[in-house]
């Protein structure tokens, strides 16, 4: 299944009418009230860990709990793709929503008890876990909504203000240890007002009528169990079919490899080695004003990636973000300063974004939707798997300041070599018909 990207003006149906629609303004709705959440939740996490006066936290110590939090539903996401693609999607949201409400209340607990490394980092493993396979069911959804030539319409909006409602999340978790304190206690009341996201997310998926948001065809609970347990194998196999998924992905993973180096190097430099300086802050305060740059970088590619694909093609938006966020890396990350700081996360948030859309709409669109669920979890589980295997080589090498120009270069290779990758897997689309200029 192919679908063509806009070209022309009278495609665009715009923010004003995509809203319109009852089932994607639901859609919508339930996206941002759990990124919200998100947002939230991983910002008070992170003040817990890292900025909490009460804990000491080194480079490794980051490294392990990204890899506590991300690996091991890295290992069985594929498997609840499967999941998304034979049981009704609306009964999932729901369930997902709210079983991950109560393990952040669980999170929360074990952050005011004074739990540290692996059994605090095992209580937020479910929530991060339910959170991508809310995500993945989300995208998996889209299709239902929308026309297939709104895809990346519906996609740049609905990513751009969802990560947006992200980064005011985790403002809010700045302004609520304000008020709630650094401490552990503080942490923990912060990291539990996260809650609210996905209560209102369940509560508005639930809106939808049964099977609305597909799949097609809901096999029996039996049948289920078989794709579970070929669910990694099916969402790969559909992705290497699909040469433009195949590259997609593979560009991203080279922008998410590079931009955990960064996110490791912008932690330690915020938590030891800048200081305040003007209107520029340190430590959790400054860490909330690079999520601000980045927000505004979403909010850029969110405005200019449909346009942008439809004038050049998706394979030279893709190279061209790579190329932009290499030069920036260097440019702007290599001063290592606050200022420059704040560009780095601009470029770098925002061209990811524009490379993270032309994926996702490859995936609805290539992909069919008997299979579309596996191939968003299998892509989950590679980006999962790519930042935690970056963080974990660098934070191995890297001082406790923060302060290595050899890992900044090094992430700037990592978007080129992305590049050069992604022409190669997309060069053998070559002589496929039907493709409009979004697909170049």
């Amino acid at each position: 299944m192919t679908t063509a990207e806009p070209t022309a003006a009278k495609q665009h149906l715009g923010a004003r009418r995509l809203l319109a629609r009852a089932d994607f303004r639901r859609l919508f709705a339930s996206r941002l009230a759990a990124q919200w959440g998100d947002g939230l939740f991983q910002a008070g996490l992170a003040g817990a860990v890292l900025f909490n006066p009460e804990r000491q936290a080194d480079p490794l110590d980051v490294a392990a709990g990204f890899a506590v939090l991300l690996l091991p539903y890295s290992l069985v996401g594929p498997f609840a793709g499967a999941l998304l693609d034979r049981w009704d999607r609306r009964r999932v949201l729901v369930v997902a929503n709210l079983v991950r409400a109560v393990f952040i209340v669980l999170t929360a607990v074990a952050v005011g008890v004074g739990l540290e490394g692996v059994p605090l980092y095992a209580a937020a493993l479910f929530v991060t876990g339910v959170s991508r396979f809310v995500g993945s069911g989300l995208s998996a959804s889209l299709p239902h909504v929308v026309e297939g030539d709104h895809l990346v319409e519906a996609n740049a909006l609905a990513a751009t203000i969802g990560a947006l409602t992200a980064v005011l999340g985790a403002g809010c978790a700045v302004g609520l240890r304000q008020v709630f304190g650094e401490g552990d206690s503080g942490s923990a009341r912060t990291t539990a007002v996260a809650v609210l996201g996905s209560l209102v997310a369940a509560f508005v998926a639930s809106r939808f009528r049964r099977g609305a948001l597909g799949p097609d065809e809901v096999a029996e609970p039996r049948a289920a169990l078989v794709a579970v347990a070929r669910g990694l194998l099916d969402g790969g196999r559909a992705a290497w079919r699909t040469p433009s998924v195949a590259a997609a992905l593979l560009a991203l993973l080279a922008h998410r490899a590079a931009f955990g180096v960064s996110l490791l190097l912008t932690l330690l430099l915020m938590r030891h080695s800048l200081e305040d300086f003007g209107p520029f802050k340190a430590g959790m305060a400054g860490l909330g004003e690079v999520a601000v740059a980045g927000g505004a970088g979403i909010l850029l590619a969110g405005l200019v990636t449909d346009r942008l694909v439809a004038l050049l093609g998706r394979t030279w938006a893709v190279c061209g973000a790579l190329a932009l966020a290499a030069a920036a890396q260097l440019g702007l990350g290599l001063p290592m300063a606050l200022p420059t700081i704040l560009g780095a996360s601009f470029v770098l948030t925002g061209t990811g974004q524009v490379v993270k859309l032309c994926v996702d709409a490859a995936v609805q669109g290539d992909v069919g939707d008997e299979v579309r669920g596996r191939v968003f979890a299998l892509y989950d589980t590679l980006f999962n798997i790519t930042q935690v295997v970056a963080i974990s080589a660098a934070a191995a090498v890297v001082p406790l300041d923060g302060r290595s120009p050899g890992l900044i270069v090094t992430a700037a290779c990592a978007h080129l070599v992305g590049a050069g990758a992604y022409l190669v897997l997309n060069a053998r689309r070559t002589g496929s018909v039907g493709h409009g200029p979004g697909h170049r």
